[in-house]
């Protein structure tokens, strides 16, 4: 199967521009080797490459490009598949834009077009190379650091930090997680997330539930994070709870039960969050529309958790105005490095700027992420790279320190 994958990179500072001459010699070698075919653009400081062919071999000849130390900040902006080479020579040929204009640069590219199919500017990978060539995406090239640039070193645990229990616990718990915002080493809101009683996945709770029931129990369960809350002492910060949409529904008078268990446990409706999940499946859509009302008017505040992860993501925040959005894991993941996921984080940080809500980005797991975030414009984080979870009690917190 015929595979194309495009990236960008960008030039180590300690390295100087005149290894392109032995860099392309030894690609032509290898890329000959494995059947591939290498177009290369150099600006004089970001590389931007095509490479086709096999997919194994390109999947090949890629990943030893990712190992070379070089160049950094490497961007991988397309893989895809076509049914036949863009340009059929096997090989590397340099562009280097520091010596060409534009108009010949992509006149060139065009002259080497080998396809049975005429190579036209709707191709897509060729609207990649024009992309570079004219410089129209520069002001999202966010470079950031090596790894090695920051330490996490973990705040003292306090006593007010001690994990706690409840007489006569139920069937299941809490872990409790902060969000964030490392740069003012300011934790802003604490998530608590339901678990089972041994502190596994809440999965395990639901699954001795059935049908509808699993509504009111994740409703009533609500009730125990409250009093852990209290019990751990939280003050004035803000408590997120997750919720499937349908339990604010399904269940009579929701919204007064979530407001009797909040005061019962002297905390306000206006230091809540109900992060209801985006893939939760919507139905009486009207009953959903006046609840989200009636939340919002006792003063609790609304997210969309784990946004990006279903189908209805845009739709719901038409619908529900939300004062934060939660990107899903799986768009975070490796976002320094993955082209599609940047464009969609930055498209949200865009819109989310348009309606003034708040953008969290979860399960940072790396320095990178945290860093290629935190460049793109979003403050406030969740994750291990900064705290565990904690059973019944609230984490330490590494905060970033820069070597």
């Amino acid at each position: 199967m015929l595979s194309t994958i495009i990236y960008r990179s960008h030039l180590c500072d300690d390295v100087q521009p005149d290894i392109l001459k032995d860099l392309v010699a030894k690609a032509t070698k290898i890329n000959e080797l494995f059947g591939v075919t290498g177009i290369l653009l150099f600006d004089g400081s970001h590389f931007f490459q095509l490479l086709e062919g096999p997919e194994e071999a390109v999947a090949t000849v890629y990943n030893r490009i990712c190992e070379d130390k070089r160049h950094n900040n490497l961007v991988e902006l397309m893989r895809d598949y076509a049914p036949a080479r863009r340009f059929g020579n096997v090989g590397m040929e340099l562009f280097d834009l520091q010596n060409h204009d534009e108009d010949t640069v992509l006149q060139s590219v065009l002259d080497r077009g080998t396809s049975k199919y005429k190579l036209t500017y709707e191709d897509r990978a060729l609207q990649f190379l024009c992309t570079f060539v004219e410089a129209r995406e520069k002001e999202n090239y966010l470079e950031i650091p090596s790894a090695d640039s920051w330490t996490f070193v973990a705040s003292e645990l306090s006593q007010d930090n001690q994990a706690v229990s409840l007489p006569d616990a139920p069937e299941y718990s809490y872990a409790f997680q902060p969000i964030v915002d490392p740069l003012t080493r300011r934790v802003i809101s604490l998530e608590a997330e339901l678990r089972s009683a041994d502190g596994s996945s809440a999965l395990k709770y639901f699954s001795q539930i059935s049908g509808e029931t699993v509504y009111e129990a994740e409703l009533k369960s609500t009730g125990l994070a409250f009093a852990l809350a209290k019990k751990l002492g939280i003050g004035n910060k803000m408590l997120s709870i997750k919720l499937l949409p349908m339990s604010l529904v399904m269940v009579p008078n929701a919204v007064e039960f979530l407001l009797q268990e909040i005061r019962a446990n002297g905390l306000l409706p206006e230091q809540i969050v109900i992060a209801v999940t985006e893939n939760g499946v919507i139905t009486r859509e009207e009953e959903f529309a006046a609840t989200i009302k009636q939340l919002k008017a006792s003063g609790i505040r609304l997210a969309i958790n784990d946004f990006g992860a279903g189908s209805a993501g845009l739709l719901l925040l038409t619908r529900i105005q939300p004062e934060q959005i939660i990107i899903d894991r799986n768009i975070i993941s490796d976002v320094h490095k993955n082209g599609p996921k940047q464009a969609i984080v930055q498209a949200i940080i865009k819109f989310c700027s348009s309606l003034e809500i708040s953008v969290i980005a979860s399960g940072i797991e790396k320095p990178e992420e945290w860093m290629w975030l935190e460049a793109a414009g979003i403050l406030n984080f969740q994750g291990t790279l900064f705290s565990q979870p904690r059973l019944n009690g609230i984490p330490v917190v590494a905060w970033p320190e820069m070597e």
